[in-house]
């Protein structure tokens, strides 16, 4: 390694760490902190408040990676440019493209390991972070989580069974009040099933706690099954489909999971097409994402290039204007791709190459 290449990256890596702290505490306090002050109030326990903050960091967390290298390449090579260090590189024959090299090889190396994270860390804790906030939003409102999900064949998408429940526990892996209405090929009422409670086991099937009542078509002449399963009667979707199915922050999803998620709601003719395009777009933003580290590294360290000297704060806002430009676009992208309007790969990857486009150019005119 140059020793060019060790000035930049020492510059680089302690604003870094400082933009993802004050990003972190901004994020989560604009987005979360009101909702745990009225889970205190409400007399949830401070140590499930602190499990719960611990949960969402990750998510949070993963999100500022690349806001946080936008703020270190501006505060970085604004410092270096006060300090004549970037005239003194430029005059040793040291173009501003090769000084853009390692700010793009940190940008990569950020964008792998964001990546890392959102696809190992941020889906586990956000999983048991939704576990956790429905444990105690139903505390607070007392109430359960009634639940109507469709099961479908994976092979030809029609209707196998349907299951209702009073209540989706899935800190305790449980339904409560449950009925199971299966179907026979032809779409004819088959088997119906009635239990208090089910509970989903270790070896990843779902059982009888109890009794239960197996009806055939019309609802007549039960037969009582007790802790077990009745072969008659389709196994309900896996725990993690049931919740899968209602969560709505898409950090829970790792690529893979979402590819499979995916490829289920196209098979279903019920599944509601702005839904399935929601996924698909979550799907490419889980590339999109990272890979915006680069870009803003590349955006940030050319604008930070500066012929006068001028405080920090002027990094700060410029990184804000900056970030807010590029989550306008993407909202916008967002939009459309919901709407039908492009392709959700398209709208997820349009903001990375208008940014590299952006880059390109400052860099283009810095270098003149």
């Amino acid at each position: 390694m140059k020793r060019l290449d060790r000035l930049i990256l020492s510059e680089l890596f302690g604003p870094w760490g400082f933009g993802v702290a004050i990003f972190t505490v901004l994020i989560m306090a604009g987005t979360y902190l009101f909702k745990l002050t009225d889970y205190v109030v409400s007399g949830i326990p401070v140590s499930t408040i602190l499990k719960l903050t611990v949960l969402l960091l990750p998510g949070v967390m993963v999100k500022t990676f690349s806001m946080a290298v936008l703020l270190a390449a501006l505060l970085a090579f604004g410092r270096l440019s006060s300090d004549s260090e970037i005239v003194a590189l430029r005059a040793a024959g040291s173009s501003i493209g090769r000084i853009m090299v390692p700010v793009g090889a940190f940008g990569i190396v950020v964008a792998m390991f964001a990546f890392f994270v959102n696809e190992t860390v941020v889906p586990w804790a956000a999983y048991q972070g939704f576990a956790l906030r429905g444990d105690i939003e139903k505390r607070i409102q007392m109430r359960g989580e009634p639940i109507f999900h469709v099961v479908n064949d994976p092979k030809d998408g029609k209707v196998v069974a349907m299951i209702s429940a009073l209540d989706f526990n899935l800190q305790e892996r449980s339904l409560k009040e449950v009925w199971v209405h299966t179907y026979q090929k032809n779409g004819e009422p088959s088997w119906n099933l009635h239990a208090e409670r089910l509970r989903f086991t270790d070896a990843e099937n779902w059982s009888v706690v109890g009794e239960a009542k197996l009806f055939d078509y019309d609802l007549k002449f039960p037969i009582v099954v007790k802790d077990i399963w009745p072969s008659e009667v389709a196994q309900p979707p896996k725990i993690d489909d049931i919740a899968a199915s209602r969560l709505k922050d898409l950090d829970s999803f790792s690529m893979g999971q979402m590819q499979e998620r995916i490829r289920l709601a196209k098979l279903s003719p019920t599944f509601p097409q702005n839904q399935l395009r929601n996924l698909e777009y979550g799907y490419w933003n889980k590339l999109a994402l990272p890979m915006s580290a680069m870009v803003f590294g590349l955006v940030g360290a050319p604008l930070g290039i500066r012929n006068h000297r001028t405080g920090a704060a002027s990094g700060f806002w410029m990184s804000v204007i900056i970030i807010f430009a590029y989550m306008m676009t993407a909202n916008f992208m967002a939009q459309f791709a919901l709407g039908g309007k492009i392709p959700p790969w398209a709208a997820s990857f349009t903001p990375i190459v208008i940014g590299m486009l952006v880059a390109g150019y400052t860099i283009h005119r810095k270098n003149m």
